[in-house]
């Protein structure tokens, strides 16, 4: 993978200020400060990279602080939900959109326009990609009018519905597929090395566009499940197919780049919640290393213990092989005592507090440098990928896994296709790891450590209920996506509440399922109104209460949290 650094001095004017409200695209779109004319490589360079670095705030005020607590990957101290909440949007419009839009324009002025063909269709896969990133959490947005500002001094643009953003955006990526896969196009140019994700491989973009359909489809699935399945063989039955190798996943590695920096632990530690751990532990997943940190249960703590007569807390079982992973409630109030452990070490031998012989804090931590390698002056590097093989793996499985590969070639059945999606995860979590300098879960290939897992009574598939497998690897495969893990549980409401086989915990939250847009001002404040009425949403609510019973058009059939059938 490039460094992208030395695009950035190049193509820095395009970085504008980000705005939250409609109200900014004039100035968004006639900044007269802005290079008119620059190399359009250098301009997808700058939106690529954006696209990967712009969410340090989102990481950290939204991911650990709100979504994983939702959606129990952590467990932490709960904290209000914040304006600092909500990044992808303004940063669509002033990051992302506008070097895309004008790459297009660019080309329409060439003379030999018809060779940047290929060129031109990878702006609207990344469109797509963050696009549907964006209305995941706002629901109406807008998209078929929202550059006009640039180009035709319209400030004011009607909010698309996302059952029509969802329409649009799959027209754009068929037809994205349709270009970039034509062998006879002759003669096309290519980004090169400034296509910072794929360098020029036309292939893989398809790839990528046929995995961003599963995930169209599988966010349609509670309101048009005919639509869903249509989707789904029109991407099985494509010559090139969605994502299938590790080498085709959307990766992005940055030496000089990390979200948290040295902020990981901003306001408070995050942990592992019991569920994940406990799950974790019983399947001897290889993940478990990489996802959290070891407690104080390591070396010599039993000779310590027996020297003192000393017992571990209850909940704790001493012939543990996994002793030194403990989780914690997701919500502290269900089990006060359990998560006192988190800030409170157990002391053991003279219970005099000065004369304490030993403290071991119980609870395990997030892997805090698989997260941010540069934690306090550590050397490793960040990798993201952004769109897994994994992801997109999984998705097929579970589509398959419903029927709705009926009549078509799957290239495989769904438990072919969850093997390849639990192996993928494994070995790019690994491979994460080891850029990042963090604690691995094997070292070599991996083969056999992933091979007896796939095998485990606790992985492998059972003819019962397969379909929560499927989901609940899906769900340890997002540990590092905080927004498609809360998309995830949000549309199927697994982890299952009373599930036998992995259940969510007892969460005594109220859980926003989306966020809010405020009011954009006089410009464009019919449109935003038209928009919140037809949604059903209560205009600047950004209380709790009402961003959890108000729901974006997808999420209006989904079952509550928990109640996954």
């Amino acid at each position: 993978m490039k460094s992208v650094s030395k695009y950035i001095a190049v193509i820095g004017f395009a970085a504008i200020a980000g705005t939250s409200c409609e109200k900014q695209f004039g100035n968004i779109n006639t900044d007269p400060t802005i290079v008119t004319t620059p190399d359009i490589k250098y301009l997808l360079s700058y939106s690529q990279e954006r696209l990967m670095t712009y969410n340090g705030g989102e990481w950290i005020w939204e991911g650990m602080e709100q979504l994983f607590r939702f959606t129990q990957h952590v467990t932490a101290s709960p904290y209000e939900v914040t304006g600092n909440v909500n990044g992808r949007y303004g940063v669509y419009y002033s990051q992302i959109l506008p070097n895309l839009f004008e790459i297009r324009r660019q080309i329409s002025t060439l003379p030999d326009k018809d060779q940047y063909q290929k060129m031109q269709e990878v702006t609207y896969i990344i469109q797509a990609l963050h696009g549907i990133k964006v209305t995941d959490m706002n629901g109406s947005i807008p998209y078929t009018g929202a550059i006009k500002g640039r180009y035709e001094a319209d400030y004011s643009p009607a909010y698309d519905t996302q059952e029509s953003l969802f329409t649009t955006w799959l027209g754009e990526l068929d037809n994205a597929i349709s270009i970039l896969s034509n062998s006879s196009l002759s003669n096309q140019l290519a980004y090169g090395n400034s296509d910072i994700f794929y360098q020029g491989d036309w292939t893989k973009w398809v790839k990528l566009a046929n995995t961003l359909k599963l995930r169209i489809a599988a966010r349609l699935d509670n309101q048009n499940a005919a639509k869903a399945q249509e989707i789904f063989k029109q991407v099985m039955q494509n010559a090139i197919g969605p994502i299938d190798n590790d080498d085709a996943q959307l990766k992005y590695t940055n030496p000089n780049f990390s979200p948290f920096g040295n902020d990981i632990n901003y306001r408070s530690a995050r942990y592992g919640s019991t569920s994940i751990v406990n799950f974790l532990k019983a399947a001897d997943d290889p993940r478990l290393p990489i996802y959290f940190e070891s407690n104080d249960l390591t070396g010599s703590y039993e000779d310590t213990l027996a020297k003192y007569s000393t017992s571990l807390p209850a909940f704790i079982d001493p012939n543990d092989p996994h002793i030194s992973f403990q989780g914690a409630p997701a919500d502290w109030t269900t089990n006060p005592t359990v998560a006192g452990y988190i800030s409170n070490a157990f002391a053991v031998g003279n219970t005099d507090p000065g004369n304490v012989v030993s403290r071991y804090f119980l609870i395990s931590p997030i892997n805090r440098k698989f997260f941010s390698p540069r934690l306090n002056g550590a050397t490793g590097d960040y990798t993201d990928v952004l769109v897994s093989n994994a992801e997109s793996c999984l998705l097929v499985a579970e589509f398959i896994e419903k029927g709705y590969g009926n009549g078509i070639d799957t290239k495989g059945t769904a438990e072919d296709w969850y093997k390849k999606g639990v192996t993928s995860s494994i070995k790019t979590m690994n491979a994460i790891a080891v850029t990042a300098q963090s604690a691995t879960g094997f070292s070599g290939n991996g083969d056999a450590e992933i091979a007896a897992y796939l095998n485990g009574p606790e992985v492998a598939f059972n003819g019962t209920n397969d379909l929560e497998r499927i989901y609940i690897q899906q769900y340890l495969n997002f540990y590092r996506n905080a927004s498609e893990a809360f998309v995830l549980v949000r549309r199927t409401g697994y982890p299952r509440n009373g599930s036998a086989y992995y259940a969510r915990e007892p969460f005594n939250e109220q859980i926003p399922r989306r966020w809010w847009l405020t009011d954009p001002g006089e410009v464009n404040r019919n449109n935003w109104n038209a928009a919140m009425s037809e949604q059903g949403f209560t205009p600047n609510a950004q209380d709790v209460p009402t961003l959890s019973s108000q729901r974006i058009w997808y999420d209006k059939n989904a079952p509550d949290f928990g109640e996954g059938q």
